[in-house]
């Protein structure tokens, strides 16, 4: 367990514009690339980034590899 200065029960860090950007992943360098959703992309410390996946799995951006994000607002007609 541990402490981050700006994470508590009211506060949370900045954001990146890439929340809810829909992001193809793959693991090890390797197909199939798997869809998912950004939901925590930190601008500042601790610079944690979650992606959810489709199947419902949540991963770190830096447990696998992704393109680039497209925002949410992009992928809606």
């Amino acid at each position: 367990m541990g402490c981050v200065k700006n994470i508590t029960a009211d506060t949370f860090p900045a954001q990146f514009d890439w929340v809810g950007g829909r992001v193809k992943v793959c693991f090890h360098y390797a197909p199939p690339d798997v869809m998912g959703t950004i939901v925590r992309w930190d601008i500042e410390d601790p610079g944690v980034a979650i992606i959810k996946l489709d199947d419902g799995r949540f991963v770190l951006a830096t447990e696998c590899q992704h393109s680039a994000p497209v925002k949410a607002a992009d992928t809606q007609t």
